[in-house]
């Protein structure tokens, strides 16, 4: 029964001491906030006694503190040291019952406390609400529990420890046994709080098997009462990792559609706007390649806490905390809490032994407890190695861990043979995150006899799960939202990369067989078939990782076959290259081995590597490529064979690339017309040549017939496929830039906002097709005088582009095209001027000398040299990009045209009035022939040539044509368009070049 209290304050000092173990300070922030509540100075001692110190001393120090001393009571106040129930009650009979109205407890545990814990006559505060477990604290100091009145005062008070975050999903289980660490979270803690708005990024760095991952989640526990959100993502992998941000969305209460394109834009803004929720805290665990991810942390108000091997992280504005081994005397506390039987000098030689390492103490002492094994014989065993014969290990790990392990993989056998058969199952996936519910949901038929009984016999497997989780060998993971979606999906389970990697190392040649081929299996199984729809890009993203490790690329299957070539398509459409390319290299070379050069199935692979190959710029590579197959599919299967058929559509995009615009008209054309006859007008691939065609039209600068194909595309598009599906989204931009390039500004504009705002939701905000559909906005909204919008939308794609597909891709090159004649004429020539430096040397370095868009970027250059006064050096680089356009395209070809109206503005300001009069006159006549008479280019033509007339003092002429051609502007764009405001103003026009998609 407790006894009477003390009331606080009674001898005038108004403070308490909470002294508490790190693994409780949710619990005594929570305290501490109450007190202070109501008046009562508060200090916080965090209780941590030393290794060498008798307890009596320690807690004498502790009565040093100020006012009554607080204890919170738990499992993990006694542990700490560790020191025995025994110790325990000794000490609080010697220092504590004699003085005992100095203390008061609240007990946060169910479990057992040493006996003697009774003199305090704690209060219980597990098991009951906020309000009451406030009461019985309040009551136990003497303090009044009458609820204090509100006040508008704004200040948020402690969230009760009992109370998980608002938002909290996909966090590991807390480790009960986790040990040290304090001064590693302290400067976490501080780092994160100390940062301004945006900035609160904190990485955790070290080597494999300190503890990093462990580390992040104890932080999460003991602080997670500080935020209302907390979600955990792993991010070894970009794509694993956008799935798992998009899947905060619904948590959020984010009203959305089912796209993850949709979910993932919306998780972003919310995070970044703090609404609904300012107090997020957001961990990466496994961000070891800062390049493919750094782009997605989000910002705003809340934090992020990233665990990863690499130290660049530091570059992107993170503050790095570095998690060293063990410090000795955690290594022993670590020990001794893991394995109790073991004397605090065994510990100290175990620790030695296997050199501090986290992992590595864990995983041993925790069967060596279960062992009759002494520390000295476990010891003399790791001194004398290991049967190489029997257990093979990689020469990359500590000698320590090699032999430990051997150890442990014989324990394992002896105990639970099965859990050793999991294991090695799930070396066959990718290290971290394994989605073991794709084993457990194949057909039992497709098991061998020893993996069957472990799929099928519930017992069994949770059994042999257990073993591995009792050894620290593994840890089970939910990424699912709720109850019932987690008994639907069943585990998936974590497998630190170390142990992964050891345990393929040992293991006989018909076990890897078979088990491999389960992993392929199960693999193929999981795949959608789908991987056009964005709907199904996570499920991808999730299979994607495990290929290599299934090493899928030797089987013969015809399912994991396809699911390779699922994947590549999977990773073109949802703009993962750079993922693709190495898979699609890889690929190339292990199907051409194993099947063969002429095999059906090398091409199918060759042709989706080769889009990844073009999408990056290598267009030279993919026509060499795609020339061979259409040779050979010509020769051997006739022209009129749909795999010949499709190998041509590629060539034709290769001589798109390179320029060769002609021979891809010609070779688009005779396509169609070779789908229309074999498959008629409304099968997909008609539709998709159908669509080509109108591009190779449309870089030939035949506008109106390009438009009339992408209309009908469009319309057959939206009949066949859903609205929101990826070519329909796609003719919508071909339409809208055809129509913005004929002067159709307000129509480009009205269908290209509306179908941005749908590529956002449908595919994400950084898919390269919405990036594409952004840009062609800004320059709908550029050319229609909006110039404010323009110049936000200009640089949000540029910036994203960069992030996402690098600088040196055609997209990015496309869009800095955009950027920088922006610049030039409204922002900074500065900006303008550096960015096309690198614009015309990435176009010379992709295409060569002698491509248009060499020619057509150093028209733009030119005219940035104009600007700041290089007129001599401007007016020759334009001369030389009009020969050059001339000589790549024809004279008569839009890009030639608008190269001419800039060539003539530079020869006047050299002092050739005449040339450039002669020139814009044929231009004007030239440009009627092809666009018509009030095309815009041809508009600007003609004011140009009035302005060239003027210089020529040939005022007549030059006041008719400029009257004409005003008129025209003011029917065409109307009066108040920009262009006509600009031509009135008697403002010379310029053209610029703009990069076309292939």
């Amino acid at each position: 029964m407790p006894v009477a209290r003390k009331q606080v304050g009674a001898t005038g000092t108004q403070s308490v001491t909470i002294s508490f173990a790190g693994f409780n300070r949710a619990w005594a922030v929570w305290i501490g906030d109450r007190l202070e509540r109501r008046g009562v100075r508060v200090v916080h001692q965090r209780w941590d006694p030393q290794a060498g110190a008798t307890l009596e001393d320690e807690l004498r120090n502790v009565m040093l503190a100020p006012g009554r001393i607080l204890i919170i009571l738990s499992d993990w106040y006694f542990q700490l040291g560790p020191r025995s129930h025994d110790e325990w009650n000794r000490a609080l009979r010697t220092v504590v019952a004699p003085d005992s109205e100095r203390f008061a407890a609240v007990s946060v545990t169910t479990s057992a406390l040493p006996g003697a814990t009774s003199v305090f006559g704690a209060a219980e505060l597990t098991n009951v609400g906020e309000v009451e477990a406030e009461r019985r604290m309040l009551a136990h100091l003497g303090l009044p529990t009458d609820p204090l009145p509100h006040t508008d005062s704004g200040r948020p008070g402690a969230r009760f420890p009992a109370d998980t975050p608002e938002v909290w999903g996909g966090v590991p289980r807390r480790n009960t046994r986790f040990t040290g660490r304090e001064a590693l979270l302290s400067e976490a803690y501080h780092a994160l709080q100390g940062a301004g708005p945006g900035a609160g990024v904190v990485t955790l760095h070290g080597m494999s098997g300190v503890g990093k991952t462990q580390l992040a989640a104890e932080y999460v526990y003991r602080f997670g009462s500080d935020y209302d959100v907390v979600w955990w993502v792993p991010a070894d992998r970009r794509a694993l990792y956008r799935q798992r941000l998009a899947e905060l969305a619904p948590e959020l209460g984010l009203v959305t559609g089912a796209e993850y394109g949709e979910r993932l834009r919306a998780v972003r803004d919310s995070l970044r706007r703090g609404q609904p929720h300012s107090h997020w805290l957001l961990v990466l665990d496994g961000a070891d390649e800062p390049d493919q991810i750094w782009d997605l942390v989000p910002t705003g108000p809340g934090h992020v806490l990233i665990t990863s091997r690499n130290p660049e992280w530091r570059e992107h504005n993170s503050h790095l905390v570095e998690v060293p081994v063990y410090a000795r005397d955690e290594s022993v506390s670590f020990i001794r809490r893991r394995a109790p039987r073991l004397t605090h000098t065994e510990a100290d030689q175990l620790a030695n032994a296997l050199e501090d390492l986290p992992l590595l103490l864990d995983q041993t002492a925790g069967w060596l407890n279960d062992s009759d094994m002494s520390v000295a014989e476990y010891i003399e065993l790791l001194e004398g190695g290991i049967d190489q014969d029997v257990v093979k290990v990689s020469a990359d790990f500590p000698l320590a861990f090699q032999t430990a392990w051997s150890i442990l993989l014989n324990k394992l056998r002896e105990t639970v043979p099965e859990s050793v058969d999991l294991l090695r199952l799930c070396s066959f996936f990718a290290p971290g995150s394994i989605p073991v519910r794709l084993l457990k949901e194949m057909p039992p038929g497709d098991l061998p006899e020893q993996l069957s009984g472990l799929m099928n016999d519930p017992l069994l497997w949770n059994r042999a799960i257990g073993q591995l989780r009792q050894y620290s060998v593994v840890r089970l993971e939910s990424h699912e939202s709720s109850v019932e979606e987690a008994a639907s999906s069943g585990e998936s389970i974590y497998l630190h990369r170390m142990v992964h990697k050891i345990v393929g190392t040992d293991m006989p040649a018909r076990d890897r067989e078979e088990f491999i081929d389960v992993v392929r299996k199960a693999l193929a199984a999981a795949d959608p078939g789908r991987p056009i729809d964005a709907l199904y890009w996570p499920a991808y993203a999730e299979i994607a990782p495990h290929l290599k490790w299934a090493e899928v690329l030797l089987s013969r299957d015809p399912a994991v076959q396809s699911l390779v070539l699922n994947c590549l398509r999977y990773m073109y459409f949802s703009g993962e290259y750079r993922a693709g390319i190495k898979l699609g290299e890889r690929a190339m070379t292990a199907w051409r081995e194993l099947l063969g050069e002429t095999h059906p199935r090398v091409w199918d692979l060759s042709y989706n590597y080769a889009n990844l190959l073009r999408a990056v710029g290598d267009y030279a590579e993919t026509e060499a490529m795609e020339r061979a197959v259409v040779d050979h599919l010509r020769t051997e299967r006739g022209a009129e064979d749909l795999e010949h058929l499709r190998a041509a559509n590629g060539l034709a995009a290769d001589l798109r690339g390179l320029g060769r615009y002609d021979e891809a008209l010609e070779l688009s054309r005779w396509l169609l017309g070779s789908y229309r006859d074999l498959l008629g007008d409304q099968d997909a691939r008609t539709i998709n040549a159908q669509n080509n065609l109108a591009v190779s039209l449309r870089l030939l600068g035949r506008y109106e017939e390009s438009l009339e194909l992408n209309r009908r595309t469009l319309e057959s598009r939206r009949q066949l496929l859903k609205a929101r599906h990826g070519w329909t989204l796609f003719s919508e931009i071909n339409y809208a830039t055809d129509l913005r390039l004929l002067g159709r500004y307000n129509e480009a504009e009205s269908l290209q906002a509306q179908s941005a705002r749908v590529h956002r939701i449908a595919l994400g905000e950084d898919n390269p097709q919405t990036l594409l559909a952004e840009f062609n906005l800004a320059l709908c909204r550029y050319r229609s005088g909006e110039r404010g919008k323009a110049a936000t939308a200009f640089t949000r794609v540029l910036e994203r582009g960069e992030r996402v597909l690098g600088e040196q891709g055609p997209l990015t090159l496309m869009f800095a095209a955009g950027q920088s004649c922006f610049a030039r004429e409204h922002a900074d020539i500065d900006q303008a001027r550096t960015i096309s430096d690198y614009v015309v040397n990435g176009y010379l370095m992709m295409l060569g000398e002698n491509h248009p868009y060499v020619a057509g970027t150093r028209s733009n250059h030119a005219l940035i040299l104009r600007n700041v006064g290089e007129r001599d050096q401007a007016h020759q680089l334009m001369e030389q990009a009009l020969t050059d356009m001339t000589r790549s395209v024809g004279e008569n070809h839009p890009w030639t045209l608008g190269c001419a109206i800039n060539a003539s503005a530079l020869r006047n300001l050299v002092g050739d009035p005449e040339s450039a009069a002669a020139l814009t006159e044929l231009t004007v006549t030239r440009a009627t022939e092809v666009l018509g008479r009030t095309h815009p280019l041809t508009l600007s033509a003609r004011v140009a040539h009035a302005a060239d007339l003027r210089g020529l003092r040939d005022r007549q002429r030059a006041e008719k044509v400029e009257n004409e051609a005003l008129g025209d502007l003011g029917s065409t764009l109307g009066a108040q368009h920009v262009h006509t405001v600009s031509a009135r103003s008697r403002n010379r026009p310029f053209w610029d070049f703009e990069p076309q998609m292939i």
